[in-house]
């Protein structure tokens, strides 16, 4: 249940979690699944999801330290990887606490083997840059980063990575398949050099779904593990290729009606008197703004469903306060259940139409939602 002070909280449904990961395990057969749940799990919240999927899922992954400790904190005994780059400081708490932790860097490769000892190994994954240009060590540098770290006593060579750049917006799989092409000319640079580490993985969610020959050992599923398609290019390509999969969105955004009034036609509305109703209207109070993650784009534009009914927004998005037209529905009073982002009746605001309207994708239109606000599992 939501605390007595909550005028707006996210609802999540476990059992859509749950579904989502079969769903996915399904496809990847007997391949190893990461649920991702770094940025605040999607903004679905860290320890909601991790105590919705963690039977099923074989890994998890996160962005920082913080946000691995979250995820142990939420009584998950499944192994932890830290995909992005951790302070020089925090390589300590790594090894000591048992994560895993990708690697790039020479630097901080020596820290880690510092760190640990031969009975607690620090645990790496090498990340390869294939061409996406974010982190990641070349692969023309890879034989000597490897002996490099061949020559740490107190390292476990876990996993070897790469992520891919363009398999969301596009049914082109050229570039895919050249990053593909050379992530294996990076595995077979390892093998050459010593032992194949013992897991691959390359596949986000999009690939995961359509390319399974990008599977390998492990895949990372985000942004599908929550019941959302990557892209609609993505969720066309399945459609295409026949794949049946069946994802259901796990979050809804609520909040509260604060106020209902009356404006005379013309009157403005919010700051800057950007809009005026054009007739005699009724209007709802909704305390909800861009600090809660209400982007500031919905102004005039955006809907909330009350009633069941969509409800225009009118006028600038405050920082806490959103005005929006209730004219045309019924016996509208404080209190009554505002939705912002899901289902209410037969109408539904998804966070694909919450992203379009403020040209983004749906992975900001939820993990923008303010981290402070109650995540309640349903």
């Amino acid at each position: 249940m939501r605390n007595e002070t909550s005028k707006s909280w996210v609802e999540i449904s476990s059992s859509a979690l749950a579904s989502n990961v079969r769903e996915l395990k399904r496809l990847a057969g007997d391949t190893a699944l990461m649920a991702v749940v770094k940025s605040n799990a999607y903004g679905h919240g860290i320890r909601q999801t991790v105590r919705a999927v963690c039977r099923q899922a074989d890994w998890f992954g996160v962005d920082s330290l913080g946000e691995a400790e979250t995820v142990k904190e939420a009584e998950s005994k499944k192994p932890i990887l830290i995909l992005g780059f951790t302070p020089h400081q925090s390589l300590g708490s790594v090894v000591k606490k048992g994560f895993s932790q990708v690697v790039y860097g020479r630097q901080t490769v020596d820290l880690l083997n510092r760190h640990a000892t031969k009975r607690r190994p620090a645990k790496i994954h090498v990340k390869v840059e294939t061409g996406t240009s974010r982190q990641g060590i070349n692969v023309e540098d890879l034989p000597s980063f490897l002996r490099h770290v061949s020559r740490q006593p107190n390292l476990t060579v876990e996993g070897l990575s790469t992520h891919f750049a363009n398999v969301e917006d596009t049914v082109d799989s050229t570039y895919a398949f050249l990053q593909l092409k050379r992530f294996k000319e990076a595995a077979r640079i390892v093998e050459r050099l010593g032992k194949r580490p013992p897991i691959l993985h390359v596949a986000c969610s999009a690939a995961a779904i359509i390319y399974p020959e990008t599977h390998f050992d492990l895949v990372r599923t985000g942004i599908s593990l929550y019941g959302l398609w990557s892209s609609k290019i993505t969720k066309g390509a399945a459609a295409d290729r026949g794949i049946d999969i069946l994802l259901k969105p796990a979050l809804t955004w609520k909040t509260m009606v604060a106020q209902v009034k009356k404006l005379r036609a013309g009157t403005p509305v919010s700051y800057g008197l950007t809009e005026k109703v054009r007739r005699d209207s009724i209007v709802a109070v909704v305390p909800i703004g861009y600090w809660d993650g209400f982007d500031r784009g919905q102004s005039s534009i955006g809907n909330v469903l009350i009633h069941g009914s969509r409800a225009k927004v009118l006028g600038r998005v405050c920082m806490n306060m959103t005005v929006v037209d209730v004219t045309d529905i019924r016996c509208v009073k404080e209190e009554d259940e505002v939705v912002l982002i899901g289902k209410q009746g037969k109408e539904e605001i998804s966070a694909e139409e919450f992203a379009d309207r403020i040209n983004t994708v749906n992975y900001e239109a939820v993990t923008r939602i303010n981290p402070l606000l109650p995540r309640i599992k349903t």
